[in-house]
């Protein structure tokens, strides 16, 4: 862009004004459909994604990892390694979805055979939908999602140049897709991975992120244990503040990714190393496993079911909803369709009207804006019932 002076430039516009009109007048009168602009828009953020599973594999003794592909055969959307996807499934009468952390990389669902994989432990007997991914799910089964959601991605403006992951369980998986970019060369970051597990026969993608360990230079992955395992002679115990500042270097971003028990014990061990809270990132962790265990929730109702009446349109519908569950999960099991993102309290997918009625909110990652609070906008999936309520939600 050539700057003269301010007359000059602001004069300019009035040139240009007369050049699009001269560019109307010599234009033909037919009609074009072209939109290359809204082409290349919905190329790269088509929205609801048909899916087919191509593959399924072991992750570990516990945990399976899936292969997604476009039934269409077409790229997948762009997206930013440790975003995730939302997945539908048909369970039923009841149509649920679940967040999904992107185990592969950002240049994988572009390449010639485009993909994503998400990699799926099974639940302690508190997720259903875990156990129906490593149990029932198989190879042509097709499911419907949207992809690139999110905000647990490294940004240079805002992170620093060596990256250090805390990842517990099957919180490793946005680091697995961070890693595959680093030794791709797609991602210029250094990265370490601290891991926590219980047990090595049981450690969630061991051997590629070895391999990946093994063939970069720019990425280091430390495996710690937590239980006792004769003959283990890596780093022993929790993710500690003693073991992050034995591999933290210079000015360093955490990115931290697990069980709620792990944030909770890393939000104390990190105050200890007067870490900027700039410096820290955690990603959203889902619903609460169990929301009686929070400051202010009336533990004397968590035993109660209660009504909810459900307004969409003009069309009314009462159904059950027990306390100790969220208002997502109660329409859910009624076979009532709520988009969902993050199931977090975070993203405000689920914004819904309270139009009358109590309720208690998760204070771990409420993300309503203020003047949803005072003019009683929830977000369901973080919203638990305590009275019989009446909402209003968009028909889906």
């Amino acid at each position: 862009m050539k700057i003269k002076n301010f007359l000059s430039d602001v004069s300019g516009a009035s040139r240009v004004t007369k050049k699009r009109l001269q560019s109307f007048e010599q234009a033909s009168p037919a009609l074009t459909d072209m939109d290359p602009i809204g082409s290349v828009a919905r190329e790269w953020h088509p929205g609801l994604l048909e899916l087919v599973v191509t593959s399924i594999k072991p992750a570990s003794k516990t945990a399976k990892t899936i292969r997604l592909e476009r039934t269409d055969g077409k790229k997948l959307p762009f997206f930013y390694a440790g975003q995730y996807i939302v997945l539908n499934f048909r369970i039923g009468e009841s149509l649920i979805s679940r967040p999904y952390s992107i185990s592969s990389a950002p240049f994988e669902a572009r390449g010639e055979k485009p993909f994503a994989e998400i990699t799926v432990r099974r639940s302690r007997g508190d997720g259903f939908i875990c156990d129906y991914v490593n149990d029932e799910l198989k190879v042509g089964d097709v499911l419907t999602g949207t992809m690139g959601l999110g905000q647990f991605y490294y940004e240079p403006l805002r992170d620093a140049g060596h990256v250090m992951a805390l990842a517990g369980g099957v919180g490793i998986t946005p680091f697995v897709s961070m890693a595959r970019e680093v030794a791709a060369g797609s991602l210029d970051i250094d990265l370490t991975i601290l891991y926590g597990s219980v047990s090595s026969d049981d450690i969630v993608l061991k051997e590629e992120l070895d391999r990946l360990d093994d063939e970069c230079p720019r990425l280091k992955v430390v495996h710690v244990l937590s239980g006792e395992e004769e003959g283990w002679t890596g780093e022993r115990g929790f993710l500690t503040a003693d073991i992050i500042q034995k591999y933290s270097k210079g000015d360093t971003s955490y990115f931290i990714c697990g069980p709620q028990a792990m944030y909770t014990f890393l939000r104390q061990e990190l105050k200890k190393l007067d870490i900027p809270a700039r410096r820290v990132r955690f990603e959203v962790f889902g619903q609460a496993k169990d929301i009686t265990a929070f400051e202010g929730y009336p533990a004397e109702l968590k035993d109660r079911t209660f009504t909810i009446t459900v307004v969409r349109g003009i069309s009314q519908v009462e159904i059950p909803a027990r306390a100790s569950e969220s208002i997502v999960v109660a329409l859910e099991r009624a076979g009532i369709r709520i988009e969902t993102g993050c199931r977090s309290g975070e993203c405000g997918f689920c914004r819904t009207k309270v139009l009358s009625g109590n309720y208690f909110v998760c204070p771990e990652g409420d993300g309503r804006r203020e003047a949803d609070k005072d003019f009683n906008y929830v977000h369901a999936c973080a919203a638990y019932p305590t009275s019989d309520m009446k909402i209003k939600i968009p028909i889906l």
